[in-house]
């Protein structure tokens, strides 16, 4: 049994906890939140047996396996980081950081503690993304030309919004272009040539931003992220004998479609049960059984690589955090 610590109790670490009593090997022993209050009101609504109102008392719990982190960007280092010193395994949130730098400071960390530590880029567990990395790798739709995925919402969002509050680390690109370009790095690697363009809201922060990269091989991709608009939430992976289409919503899909020439296309559907957090949640658990400090399907290096994608597409487009 994984015994699992949960740090923070926004809606994220709500799902979270849902989806983790899918897993008969899962359990939750304790939350954390800055205040007692609020954990121990997450604490009822989801059984759990310990409430802390400081990270510090969570990291410091004997019986955590694992902590998941769920707090607004801006505060992931120091959460993680708190617990990574205490020798406590932890599931970080997407983007692990709100830079490179403090990220590979994380997994330095780790490493110096003998702790696992994985970023929950849960799209990269999903079962149907592993398939589709399958595909790809047995030629089904030959050789990779393109990738195109677009992640939107509506809005519109006050300010003190955390999607638009800078100082929470707020903007499209960490909370919702990440998902588009982790596709593009799944199916095409680190690009050659990355080329951003954004609208800026008031707060400093991007509200609507555009991202083309470029490879050797002659692929692009084409990815958009906004905060104006609500796209649908596709992908498509183009090649030289056909096209994968991820269903809505591509980073959580429920089917893929191949589509071959004038062959009648081929549907793959996924399993029905749960939101989806459960397959990261699976994986962490299977590396900590295995005595892994880092998962093969999300590794250091693929989430250190990713968040320097990120910081140069922050720095073509003009965002900064304090």
């Amino acid at each position: 049994m994984t015994r699992w610590g949960i740090l923070a109790t926004g809606h994220i670490a709500g799902r979270f906890v849902e989806d983790l009593r899918l897993l008969p090997d899962a359990e939750v022993v304790a939350v954390a939140s800055r205040t007692s209050a609020a954990a121990r009101t997450f604490a009822d609504r989801h059984d759990i047996p310990r409430a802390y109102g400081s990270w510090s008392e969570l990291a410091a719990d004997p019986e955590v396996d694992v902590v998941y982190v769920a707090t607004p960007h801006a505060a992931h280092f120091d959460a993680a980081m708190t617990c990574l010193t205490a020798g406590r395994a932890v599931l970080c949130e997407k983007p692990m950081t709100l830079d490179r730098a403090s990220s590979a400071e994380l997994v330095e960390t780790a490493r110096a503690k003998g702790a696992f530590l994985m970023e929950a880029m849960w799209m990269r567990c999903n079962p149907l993304v592993l398939r589709l990395g399958e595909l790809l790798a047995e030629g089904a739709i030959g050789e990779v030309t393109s990738v195109q995925a677009a992640f939107g919402l509506a809005g519109p969002f006050p300010p003190e919004h955390r999607l638009r509050a800078r100082a929470l680390g707020g903007g499209a690109l960490l909370d919702l272009g990440i998902y588009p370009i982790s596709l593009a790095h799944l199916v095409l690697g680190a690009p050659d040539e990355i080329r951003s363009w954004a609208k800026l809201s008031p707060e400093g922060v991007d509200e609507n931003t555009g991202v083309l990269l470029g490879y050797e091989s002659g692929a692009v991709a084409t990815l958009t992220c906004g905060l104006v608009g609500a796209t649908p939430l596709a992908a498509t992976v183009t090649g030289t004998r056909g096209r994968i289409e991820l269903a809505d919503t591509f980073f959580v899909p429920d089917r893929l479609t191949i589509h071959r020439g004038d062959a009648e296309p081929e549907v793959i559907t996924g399993p029905p049960d749960g939101g989806g957090y459960q397959y990261e949640a699976a994986e962490v658990q299977r590396c900590l059984r295995a005595g892994l400090l880092e998962s093969p399907l999300v590794p250091h290096a693929t989430t250190l690589e990713i968040m320097g994608l990120l910081d140069t597409v922050r720095e073509q487009i003009g965002v900064t955090y304090p």
